[in-house]
């Protein structure tokens, strides 16, 4: 039977995975040393002050949004245009050449219909008033990234699927033919055919699972993706690592990088990165024009919704760097530098600034957090 929880490995994709040298003791590791201090001396969060601690964690009236759908039928004037649909979700023009980011356009980031972390709102655009996806890039298999859903609808188009080791086993269970999917290691690249770009995947330091029980079955990356004259860095999940040097020795310099700057805390260093890991992370690839990701979505963590955006700002400014935050929906291109509007004060203004927390709604135990 199809679930949202996806499927197992088995044959020769477990053996490749097994192969890896990120494979240790049965489940992918991150086997990079950590940099000391990632993990502040503080105790992880309860389930229950998962669910009931912090306050504004979600946005007190809707979120502006702009309308891609005019710009994207004009080539971008630089040949690099991205727009953010949401959290992790990208459009990233390069070269002539369309590719889709984790793609979420279900109203969850859970495996139930009825429980877990809700969208703050529809997104910008329909799956199916996108214009036509060459690639699409998927990074891990957390529900936040690996949408139920939204593959099952993209499992009739044609497009091939660039991922991690394992994941192909979800995408299997949910009707994406074998032949469209390719898995990477780290380091391995892939050139779809027919079309003008090449993926690499790269480290990432974070981890996966879309049970408990399937904690680290899959593998986890970041990626960079080369098209016709440019190329960007999509973070992904991660926290800091100084495998972010190594990338950009082999990669960069970069037109863009995209890093999540979202749903963190203290004790979660070493899994995630944060506005202040987020700049340090954007020193090591060489400062980059960066757009900030993996927020402004869903509640997925204890503080504020727009935190992470306004410690971002008061960071990048201090440090001068070239950074866009654009509305969801407004495509930006690289090229033409930085463009950072606080459009997200106006919804706390619109609508007051004591907006009383959620009530949450019940998470079935041991399915909850996976992100």
């Amino acid at each position: 039977m199809t679930t949202a929880f996806g499927g197992r490995a088995t044959g020769a994709r477990l053996e490749r995975m097994k192969a890896s040298p990120r494979w240790v003791d049965g489940a992918f590791r991150n086997v990079h040393p950590l940099i000391p201090g990632l993990r502040a001396p503080v105790r992880m969060p309860t389930i229950t002050e998962f669910l009931m601690g912090g306050t504004r964690r979600v946005p007190p009236g809707p979120l502006p949004m702009g309308d891609p759908r005019e710009a994207w039928r004009r080539a971008p004037e630089s040949g690099m245009r991205v727009t953010w649909i949401g959290h992790s979700t990208l459009l990233i023009e390069i070269g002539g050449v369309r590719v889709l980011t984790d793609p979420v356009w279900g109203p969850r980031a859970s495996p139930f219909r009825v429980a877990g972390p809700r969208r703050f709102q529809d997104p910008v655009v329909d799956l199916d008033e996108l214009p036509p996806v060459d690639v699409i890039v998927l990074s891990h298999d957390h529900y936040d990234h690996l949408d139920y859903p939204t593959f099952r609808r993209i499992a009739k188009w044609s497009t091939p699927i660039v991922t991690s080791l394992g994941v192909g086993a979800h995408l299997e269970a949910w009707g994406v033919h074998r032949s469209r999917i390719t898995e990477l290691d780290w380091w391995e690249v892939a050139k779809p055919p027919g079309v003008d770009v090449a993926i690499t995947a790269t480290p990432s330091q974070h981890f996966s699972g879309r049970t408990i029980r399937t904690r680290n079955a899959t593998l986890w990356s970041s990626f960079v993706i080369r098209g016709a004259g440019h190329t960007a860095f999509f973070g992904a999940d991660t926290g800091l690592s100084t495998l972010y040097r190594d990338i950009a020795a082999k990669f960069g310099p970069f037109d863009v990088a995209m890093l999540e700057v979202g749903a963190y805390h203290p004790a979660w260093g070493d899994i995630h990165l944060g506005p202040d890991n987020a700049i340090k992370a954007l020193e090591m690839i060489g400062n980059p024009p960066f757009i900030p990701i993996h927020w402004g979505t869903f509640n997925l963590a204890m503080h504020p919704w727009d935190a992470p955006v306004e410690r971002l700002a008061e960071l990048a400014q201090q440090a001068g760097l070239t950074m866009m935050v654009p509305r969801p929906g407004d495509p930006v291109e690289p090229a033409a530098g930085a463009r950072v509007e606080p459009w997200w004060r106006a919804v706390v203004k619109r609508r007051g600034t004591h907006a009383a927390p959620p009530v949450p709604e019940p998470v079935p135990p041991g399915s909850w957090p996976l992100d």
